[in-house]
């Protein structure tokens, strides 16, 4: 549309731009009857067109005054600007006279404020100059007669006035009062350092002089002195207090060995009480002396013991070690229980980092660890963990010196974990297997809880010692041990099937003259299967618990060596051959009955009956082993789970195999090895809980291998029961059931079928020829991989194929 309809919509023909005149004559008289009314259509246009002419008149004479107007309003606007410009520079000349009146104000206000505040400053300075000459001179005098009570108020006023006048120090009487000042300091010093000095002698072990209150008040003045001052006299004080126990103590003294470490301990302990009792009120409280004191004994004794341990190493032995050890934390904790340790700042003991939160069975509370069996349970995870004791801050202050021979301690462990293991076997071979008793089988055995307890212990005793070099030193020793009780304890006491065998076979299980009873485990055998099993699963999740535990223990730079995944695949290699006897012994059991299967002659059977006895010989062994190991293995229902997955991997494809073996088969031969098979098959789908009161629903991933092994052999004995002729037909059946374009496997039908050598070879040549063709870039083996048939399809051709075995029955 035009502009003009868009903007003004009109249903008039005329106002389209596409108007035709013929037209529209033709839509006014569309026949010649309608002529009779043209005068009265050619005057309703000729009003129309008079309308129009008016209208346009008016709009044309109404635009004549517009420019006119427009002209007006503008030279008002114009006007009105000039005005308002006017009245905003009235305004602005206003605000000036205004800003000048305000300054001319405030200018006097200003001159006298500045004056008052330099009067002001001028009166504090000259009364603090009164303050600083005047105490400078009592400073002096005050020195001179040693009133230190009184100097140490005094100098600390005249050193903050002084700060005062750092800014004036180019006044030569400023500078002059400042150097009176030092000089006054540096002989307080002096002279304060001479009195101690004369009343705690350096040499000799007797101290001629005593507290004083001459000497307390000097202490207050050297903390306003220079720090050196104060440090000085803490350093001579307490070199002459310990001078005594330098004495005593000598590397050459009885007393000085580790045996005697106690005596140590008992002099400090004496001698603080004295200093307490004769100098505590001398020293001044944040000095905190008698933490200094025990501090700097604990320097020394901690390099005279190093000394004499590095002169005597071999003379060390594991109880004297441990013995020195116990004696000297407690000692450092007692420093803990006394001291807050402030006088530590300077870095000289390095505080434990405090270890992230864990959530293993091992954070109990360790006062007692050394003697609690460590229980596994899942509830230990959801325990409020006790709140952890502060750090010692002097932990490791003495101890430290005994790092270097711990190696001593370490040997002991691997001397006596040694020990333990080779009891662990002795005790294991004098009690013989566990008892089966099937309400508590698959214990875990007493041993593993007994090794782990003392692993328990071993740690906690290590990491009081040390968090370094030793704690990763004890790892290697457990270890070791941990691959010892793996293999002699576990793996070394699974029961052998043959005492000549050097590893266990299926041909070791079987005893393959016909009518004999196969070699299988034996109850007790059955239950220390499952309880190695049980036992295996416990230290696999007990090592990783242990090794997070001495990972929390040792120190974070060395957390990184800590790494016991070795172990725990041993114990998952001890969980695996477990399983495999247990599969491997109920399997071997039934291969007998598989084998009398493919013995039958199956082309000579007349009528569908009952199972056959070896499916009842199958299923009489199912029920006589499963029941025992799934309750001997109640405890770890996964690796039940798992002995049902391999069996049934194990058992199915030899059930096939078998299958083929059995040739030739009748129709009627081939319709009873489905009813076994079918029997079968809901045997093993029941097997997790057969035998069992709680009748639970077996895992999926189990019953998916039953149900895809079992419905193959139920296909292939349908495929042998279809006809052979036509030929065609027999192909394209077998291929589209089995999914299986092997010519082994449609040879093994054949044979099963009865044919003839030459009947095969046609039916060969027709198999290979009716194979689908292979996808584009797929293999080109003889193999190929044809889409199954679904679930869905097989179990209707599974109840189809049931009716009809029902029928014949």
């Amino acid at each position: 549309f035009p502009p003009s309809l868009q903007v003004f919509p009109s249903q008039d023909p005329l106002d389209r731009a596409d108007f035709n005149a013929v037209e529209y004559i033709n839509a006014l008289f569309p026949t010649e009857q309608s002529l009779a009314n043209i005068d009265e259509v050619v005057n309703k246009i000729r009003l129309k067109i008079r309308r129009l002419d008016d209208n346009i008149r008016t709009v044309v004479r109404g635009q004549t005054n517009v420019g006119q107007d427009g002209r007006q309003a503008l030279e008002e606007a114009q006007k009105a600007i000039q005005q308002l410009f006017g009245k905003i520079k009235d305004i602005k000349d206003k605000a000036e006279k205004s800003e000048q009146m305000v300054k001319e104000i405030t200018r006097d206000i200003k001159q006298l404020d500045h004056a008052k505040r330099h009067l002001t400053t001028s009166i504090t300075t000259l009364n603090h100059l009164h303050m600083l000459a005047g105490g400078v001179d009592s400073l002096e005098a005050m020195t001179r007669r040693r009133q230190y009570g009184e100097v140490a108020n005094l100098l600390q006023g005249v050193v903050n006035v002084l700060e005062h006048f750092n800014k004036y120090m180019g006044i030569p009487q400023i500078r002059q009062l400042s150097e009176r000042v030092k000089a006054a300091q540096s002989e307080l010093g002096q002279q304060i350092l001479a009195d101690f000095e004369e009343a705690f002698p350096s040499q000799g072990t007797k101290r001629t002089g005593g507290p004083s209150n001459v000497l307390r008040d000097a202490c207050l003045v050297a903390n306003v002195l220079d720090p050196r001052i104060k440090q000085e006299i803490i350093k001579k004080f307490i070199k002459q207090h310990l001078s005594e126990y330098l004495v005593l103590f000598q590397e050459n003294q009885d007393v000085a060995w580790l045996d005697k470490i106690d005596r140590r301990y008992a002099w400090i302990k004496r001698q603080l009480v004295d200093y307490e009792e004769k100098y505590g009120r001398m020293f001044p409280p944040e000095w905190c002396m008698t933490e200094r004191i025990a501090v700097e004994f604990c320097h020394v004794t901690r390099a005279e013991l190093s000394k004499i341990m590095r002169t005597r190493a071999k003379e060390i032995e594991v109880k004297l070690l441990l013995f020195a050890i116990q004696r000297t934390t407690n000692f450092e904790g007692l420093l803990a229980k006394r001291f807050s340790g402030c006088t530590l700042a300077d870095g000289t003991v390095k505080k434990p980092e405090v270890p992230p939160p864990s959530t293993n069975p091992f954070l109990e509370d360790e006062t007692g660890a050394e003697t609690d069996e460590i229980v596994i349970e899942k509830s230990d995870t959801d325990k409020p963990k006790k709140p952890k004791v502060p750090d010692n801050p002097f932990h490791g202050i003495v101890s430290r010196c005994f790092e270097p021979h711990l190696y001593v301690y370490i040997e002991s462990q691997d001397k006596n974990l040694g020990e333990l293991i080779d009891r662990f076997v002795a005790d294991f071979k004098a009690q013989g297997p566990p008892k089966p008793n099937v309400d508590e089988g698959g214990a875990v055995l007493p041993s593993c809880a007994d090794l782990f307890v003392y692993y328990k212990k071993c740690m906690v005793q290590c990491s009081q010692l040390s968090t370094g070099e030793p704690m990763i030193a004890l790892t290697t020793i457990f270890q070791k041990y941990l691959r010892e009780y793996a293999w002699k304890i576990l793996s070394g006491n699974l029961p052998k099937t043959t005492s000549s065998s050097g590893g266990l076979t299926i041909t070791s299980l079987l005893k393959e003259k016909e009518g004999s009873e196969v070699a299988k485990f034996t109850l007790e055998e059955l239950c220390l299967i499952c309880s190695i099993l049980s036992t295996a699963e416990y230290c696999l999740a007990t090592t990783q618990q242990l090794e997070e535990k001495l990972k929390e223990k040792v120190d974070a730079s060395l957390m990184e060596r800590i790494n016991l995944t070795g172990e725990m695949d041993t114990f998952s290699i001890v969980i695996s051959n477990s399983i495999q006897l247990l599969v491997q012994d109920l399997d071997a059991a039934c291969d007998p009955a598989l084998t009398a299967m493919s013995k039958m002659q199956w082309q000579n059977v007349e009528h569908v009956g009952d199972q056959s006895p070896y499916v009842t010989s199958v299923i009489l062994h199912i029920k006589q082993n499963v029941p025992i190991i799934r309750d001997n293995l109640a405890s770890t229902r996964k690796y039940f789970t798992q002995f049902c997955i391999k069996f049934a991997n194990s058992f199915i494809p030899k059930f096939i195999n078998h299958l083929f073996k059995c040739k030739p088969i009748s129709m009627v031969g081939a319709e009873q090895l489905l009813l076994d098979t079918h029997s079968l098959k809901m045997v093993l789908l029941d097997l997790p809980s057969i035998g069992s009161q709680v009748v639970r629903k077996a895992p999926a991933s189990y019953t998916k291998i039953v149900v895809k092994g079992m419905t193959r052999a139920e296909m292939i004995l349908k495929v042998v029961m279809a006809p052979h002729e036509p030929p065609v037909v027999f192909v394209d059946n077998y291929i589209k059931l089995l999914a299986d374009c092997s010519n082994d496997t449609f040879q093994k039908i054949l044979d099963m079928k009865g044919l003839k050598r030459s009947e095969q070879s046609s039916m060969l040549d027709l198999f290979r020829l009716r194979l689908p063709a292979p996808p584009p870039g797929g293999d080109s083996t003889g193999s190929l991989s044809l889409s199954a048939p679904t679930p869905e399809q097989e179990s209707s051709r599974i109840r189809k194929l049931e009716k009809l075995i029902k029928k014949r029955l």
